[in-house]
């Protein structure tokens, strides 16, 4: 009989650790998460949605507050709380009286749900994506009232009621992006002036605003049930935005969110596989060409300063640094730009036509960035005018005899096939790099050094004879360039730098000589080894080590020991 109960007793004993583990639709207060790999969410009844911790990708150690789809692979989020503030490994969200209360390990509060009166009875998770917190028979707080960067159907966005995009993919802090209701009821988009909350002019607008012709402006965004977009006026007329829908909702998921790009987009997904790997499908987007739609005075505007916006085959924008400049920040490709090379107000090295040239490129403009504009003027002399001015950074010649001469910063960049041929003249270095001097570290920096004295003779591999008459032309060249250093400094780059004939540091050449084990000559002046560097390029190398003057150092050292 006791082996017989046994199994019972078991289910019993589980069945109170599942419940607590996954609830369903309604959350008492008291109810808690912690952020770990293995915490389960609050899911809807339909399991259409999950509210819990999503951890992040490219930090396994911080998770988000958030709701996402769950029925599909991509967990695709569509509401999340503390983006700026990601919670650490094992900080817990309580569901109290006064709301929701997310804290830190450490106790720190990252962030609360802000009721501002009445008192939490319990929350539910809906089947529309909506958490609620209810209070008797009211909504204290819901998450459709306070979103992130997406909206849903049956979700209504209130005038100045915002939408934000996230910095990129995969970084949830506040980015420079805003979708909102005006109080005249224009729906907009804008850019906005980061760290600060400055928002520039519109690079978007419905058009339902309030004007002498119409009594009626906007005053809500309604996402329907149907997956429609429009601005709702107040006389009840609809201005839709988005186009005919042809899947049901209910063979389809809707969402339409404001993307890190800036670009705000209706998306489908089918909700029943087919034996195919579903994605979301963009159904509608604005604006059509987000490049030449936001310009802005006080921004760089949808790329990064001296940066060039173009769309790409999905029609989303995309950023790049011209020939000459590359990116501050590599992992951020939406970031600015900064030149390889300095432009010197003072006397140069030598002539400008022996700098600089120009990098020509059709149809790309920096609008706004103008200081000069010279007409009539012909190509030459736009060129001419540019390489000479040491305030110019490129030249924009159009219309056959018009030039506009434009500094750093570059804001606005963009490829726009409007311009009819337009060309930008882009003033760079010749070759890439700085012209006669290679670099030598300063002195300071070879009294900090205690390794040996190597000197790298870049060249084709070839005779003794050869590999001498390099390093003693390198050699000329660097005593030269010293002396001139000394009397005419040339401004250079640093990231330019390196790309020419420079030190490399002790263990650089270990590593390129493979401790130095194949020798290829001897000479007076030491031992030559044959290398290998990894540039821009592989390329064979010699390197020479100067051994006689160490050798005689370490003797005498002896002879005094002894």
């Amino acid at each position: 009989m006791a082996l017989g109960i046994f199994p019972l007793i078991s289910f019993l004993l589980l069945l109170p650790i599942w419940a607590d583990a996954q609830t369903v639709g309604n959350v008492t207060v008291g109810a808690s998460l912690s952020a770990h790999e293995n915490s389960h969410p609050w899911v809807s009844p339909s399991g259409d949605f999950a509210f819990g911790f999503h951890q992040l990708s490219n930090n396994k150690n911080l998770f988000l507050l958030a709701i996402w789809y769950n029925k599909i692979p991509e967990n695709t989020l569509v509401w999340y709380a503390n983006g700026d503030s990601p919670a650490p490994r094992g900080s817990k969200l309580q569901l109290a009286d006064r709301g929701f209360v997310l804290n830190s390990p450490q106790g720190e509060l990252l962030w609360n749900s802000e009721t501002r009166s009445g008192v939490v009875d319990s929350g539910i998770m809906d089947d529309s994506g909506n958490f609620k917190l209810l209070g008797g028979r009211s909504i204290l707080w819901e998450s459709f009232k306070d979103p992130a960067d997406t909206v849903l159907p049956s979700q209504i966005l209130d005038k100045g009621v915002a939408l934000s995009s996230r910095q990129s993919e995969t970084n949830f802090s506040k980015g420079r992006f805003q979708m909102v209701l005006q109080s005249d009821g224009d729906l907009v988009l804008a850019t906005v002036n980061l760290p600060s909350k400055h928002v520039n002019d519109p690079y978007y607008k419905s058009g339902t605003a309030g004007d002498p012709n119409s009594s009626s402006p906007g005053f809500q965004l309604v996402f329907n049930e149907s997956g429609y977009l429009f601005v709702s006026r107040e006389n009840e007329e609809r201005s839709v935005l988005t186009p005919t829908i042809t899947g049901s909702a209910k063979d389809f998921y809707y969402r339409a969110t404001l993307d890190f790009d800036g670009v705000f987009t209706l998306y489908s997904h089918p909700k029943a596989s087919t034996g195919k790997i579903a994605s979301w499908t963009a159904l509608w987007s604005e604006p059509d060409n987000i490049c030449t739609a936001a310009t802005v005075g006080a921004s760089s505007g949808v790329c990064g300063f001296n940066s060039i916006c173009s769309l790409n085959a999905e029609k989303r924008p995309s950023c790049g640094c011209p020939r000459g400049y590359t990116l501050i920040d590599p992992s951020n490709q939406y970031g600015n730009c900064k030149p390889n090379f300095t432009q010197n107000c003072e006397q140069e090295a030598a002539p400008a036509e022996d700098l600089y040239e120009f990098e020509e490129l059709t149809n790309v403009d920096w609008p706004l960035a103008d200081y000069a504009l010279l007409e009539p003027f012909t190509e030459d002399q736009c060129r001419e005018s540019c390489l000479h001015d040491c305030m110019c950074a490129v030249a924009i010649f159009r219309l056959g005899d018009k030039c506009w001469k434009k500094k750093l910063p570059l804001s606005n960049g963009r490829l726009d096939p409007g311009l009819d041929g337009g060309k930008a003249l882009l003033k760079v270095r010749k070759g890439g790099r700085p012209p006669f001097c290679p670099y030598f570290p300063n002195q300071e920096t070879q009294k900090n050094k205690n390794k040996e004295t190597l000197i790298l003779a870049l060249s084709a591999l070839g005779g003794s004879v050869f590999l001498n008459f390099i390093l003693i032309s390198v050699t000329c060249l660097g005593f030269y360039c010293i002396y001139q250093k000394k009397h005419k400094p040339l401004p250079v780059n640093e990231v330019i730098v390196e790309t020419n004939l420079r030190s490399f540091t002790y263990k650089e050449l270990v590593d390129a000589t493979n401790e130095f084990k194949e020798e290829l000559g001897r000479g007076a002046f030491g031992i030559v080894y044959k290398g290998t560097l990894q540039m821009s390029y592989v390329t064979q190398v010699a390197v020479k080590r100067l051994i006689n003057t160490l050798v005689q150092g370490y003797h005498d050292k002896d002879s005094r020991l002894k």
